[in-house]
């Protein structure tokens, strides 16, 4: 995390803007920056609120490593777990000690080609579209239970899988997963057309309808979270998806698809297919027969999926790429303070966050100080098991 000095005279945010940064660009990063503050702010205290209580469970035991019962490592396509065409499986290892955690099997161009015919015959012919949105809002209702009641094991894979904090999978990621499942649940039976006055007797009318099947390709930083950012507005539009989670971390998709069939999703609406990027990913997004792709990640691979997009039926694309945010900090602050918030903005989820706060700029005045509060604070940041409950920061995905 670069810490820049910034000259003592008090200047404007706008002059400490990155060049291709416009102001309005700065001031939404601000205020997102201010919300995720926040949100980690909450989830700090939660921390030491939840830490004694957990001690005794077992899960943060000193001794050995903790590791969850993985039971879903196939491909789901059309309602059922069912082995690669090419019979091929990749390994998931575990951050924390780079032992397997499993063999998944490894979708590939055969693969995403049945998943996307289930996603398109259920679209065409099935009755999940058909539905009435207040019943497709009670069965997402109905799947965001199943979400709560399974939070332990759920939060425990993405430990495992993602090096993720167990805490912060319990008390943010899979809460905030059931809320957005909820949300658009109940946005369901609200999605209505209008009716237009144009001229004399005549009237326009719009109808909305769903686009159809959707791919969605999520990363590695937050599998549960946006597994469900992505598929609960497809699901209330009416769409099918067909999800390929991120190589490094597909096991809770994979568990998310068995709670969605439970839940009475109809088959070919939800299908997970892991595998690669180059692969899989590349099938869904070039793939004739799906109408719109969703995507988070860097934005190299942004560009990719426009280009093939494009190339192939001119699908909608819609991207969450990457970022570089800055902290601003003017001498009149609490240094203190700041330094505390720098950290967690650094340092939240192991930094691999899209608005991490990767640079800080500090005025003159108080340069010196912070410089030397920030080393002291890294230094007390402890890294190490996440599902030891005294641990600030597990390991990382990716290095």
């Amino acid at each position: 995390m670069p810490i820049y000095k910034a000259a003592s005279s008090r200047a404007s945010s706008s002059s400490l803007q990155d060049d291709d940064s416009s102001p309005s660009e700065t001031t939404a990063r601000r205020q997102s920056h201010t919300t995720a503050q926040a949100d980690r702010t909450r989830s700090s205290r939660a921390q030491r609120q939840l830490a004694s209580s957990m001690a005794g469970n077992g899960k943060a035991a000193a001794a050995g490593v903790v590791v969850p019962e993985i039971k879903y490592t196939k491909l789901f396509i059309n309602g059922e777990f069912v082995d690669a065409v090419s019979g091929k499986t990749f390994e998931t290892r575990d951050p924390r000690t780079g032992d397997v955690l499993a063999h998944v099997a490894e979708a590939g161009k055969a693969d995403v080609d049945l998943a996307v015919k289930a996603a398109r015959d259920a679209f065409e012919h099935g009755k999940w579209p058909r539905m009435s949105g207040y019943e497709r809002g009670r069965i997402m209702n109905k799947l965001a239970d199943l979400v709560d009641q399974h939070t332990e094991e759920l939060a425990a894979l993405d430990g495992a899988d993602a090096g993720k904090l167990l805490l912060l999978g319990k008390i943010i990621d899979v809460p905030g997963a059931t809320q957005m499942l909820r949300y658009y649940a109940g946005a369901a039976d609200k999605i209505h057309g209008d009716v237009l006055r144009v001229s004399g007797k005549y009237q326009g009318y719009t109808l909305k309808e769903p686009i159809g099947v959707v791919g969605v390709i999520i990363p590695w930083n937050f599998p549960t979270m946006m597994f469900f950012l992505k598929v609960s507005p497809a699901l209330a539009a009416g769409c099918t998806v067909v999800v390929k989670p991120a190589e490094q971390t597909p096991l809770s998709a994979l568990y998310y698809a068995h709670l969605a069939k439970l839940a009475g999703v109809p088959d070919g609406v939800i299908n997970v297919v892991p595998g690669f990027g180059h692969t899989a990913g590349a099938a869904i997004t070039s793939h004739m027969d799906v109408d719109s792709v969703a995507f988070t990640g860097s934005t190299e691979i942004g560009r990719l999926i426009m280009e093939s997009a494009a190339r192939s039926n001119l699908k909608t694309v819609s991207l969450e790429l990457g970022g570089k945010s800055p902290l601003i900090v003017f001498d009149d602050a609490d240094v203190d303070m700041a330094v505390n918030l720098s950290r967690l903005a650094i340092f939240f989820n192991k930094g691999e966050v899209c608005v991490a706060g990767s640079r800080v700029y500090v005025q003159e005045g108080i340069y010196d100080e912070f410089v030397k509060k920030a080393v002291e604070a890294a230094q007390s940041w402890k890294v190490g098991d996440p599902f030891d409950v005294t641990t600030n920061m597990g390991p990382q995905v990716r290095s």
